[in-house]
């Protein structure tokens, strides 16, 4: 991984959280569990999932997840020299498109220096775009952190089929405890992860420590739909739809039987907004996408 070194926190590093890890009842779904069992139970949900995830989001959002993804990156709007950590990114749907963002900014910027410099004989334009190839992220790079080591493997193969290499890591981490280091990263993603996270406080604390002072937060997750009428339909399609298509394509009912339910578990916009600017976010603001089924919510660090 090329920027594991760069990025890793030294050994011993870690805090330790073990103190809550039995903890008070949580909610896994509609179930009631301990902390552990949810942690436990979380993490077989995505092992048993990793495989058919990427088909199961087309299926589930008829391809809108994909849309979504696309805002949060245009949302940000990085720059190249730009070290992004997104977390619980496993199959590496972020990460590919901040990359491909990076390049074609990258690519916009030379043919700009190129049209301003009529007079280049065409040698001299050719080892330009050479140069730029080698380097055509600008010193950008993203780690993907994720619990889960299928979902990591999944976006590795993905990343090797689809010809992503430069500028990418995959690291193995608890989004609640980070194995970074304070202040190293412009911009933090968690997209569709916070509500599996076991605290999310936690997890929003962790945010804020390894973001740089000017560095964003910004989290896709599914949220709450204001509209009676639109609601009622989406709890249909959710409840009665979302299940037995995970029976029919991943073998996989009790999955996304959970997968239903934490989305009605995790806390409306407001309610999250507030969990960020308690972690000490500022100006943290929320965007509703599809009349709220997601939302983007997005704060800074100062």
């Amino acid at each position: 991984c090329c920027c594991r070194a760069l990025v890793a926190r030294p050994a011993g590093g870690l805090r330790t959280l073990r103190g809550v890890a039995t903890g008070p009842e949580m909610h896994f779904g509609f179930q009631t569990v301990t902390e552990e069992e949810r942690r436990e139970k979380i993490y077989q949900v995505f092992e048993s999932v990793a495989k058919k995830y990427d088909v199961m989001n087309d299926s589930m959002t008829l391809g809108i997840h994909r849309v979504w993804k696309d805002i949060l990156i245009h949302k940000m709007n990085p720059s190249p020299g730009t070290l992004l950590l997104d977390v619980a990114g496993g199959t590496g749907d972020i990460a590919f498109r901040f990359i491909n963002y990076i390049r074609s900014v990258r690519e916009r910027q030379l043919q700009r220096k190129l049209r301003h410099h009529q007079n280049l004989s065409w040698q001299e334009i050719f080892e330009s775009y050479q140069k730029d190839k080698f380097n055509s992220l600008g010193d950008s790079q993203v780690v993907v952190c994720d619990i889960n080591r299928e979902m990591l493997k999944v976006g590795k193969q993905k990343a090797e089929h689809l010809g992503y290499a430069e500028g990418l890591s995959w690291v193995l981490g608890n989004a609640e405890e980070l194995p970074f280091d304070d202040d190293m990263f412009d911009v933090y993603t968690i997209a569709f992860g916070i509500r599996n996270v076991t605290r999310i406080d936690l997890a929003l604390q962790e945010a804020y420590r390894v973001l740089k002072p000017g560095g964003r937060f910004l989290c896709l997750e599914f949220s709450h739909v204001s509209n009676p009428l639109l609601s009622r339909l989406y709890d249909l399609y959710s409840f009665q739809f979302i299940p037995v298509l995970g029976e029919v394509i991943a073998g996989d009912w009790k999955s996304y039987q959970y997968l239903v339910e934490s989305i009605r578990r995790f806390p409306p916009q407001e309610e999250l907004k507030a969990m960020i600017e308690d972690a000490g976010f500022f100006r943290v603001d929320y965007e509703n996408l599809n009349f709220g089924i997601v939302a983007i919510h997005s704060g800074f660090k100062l």
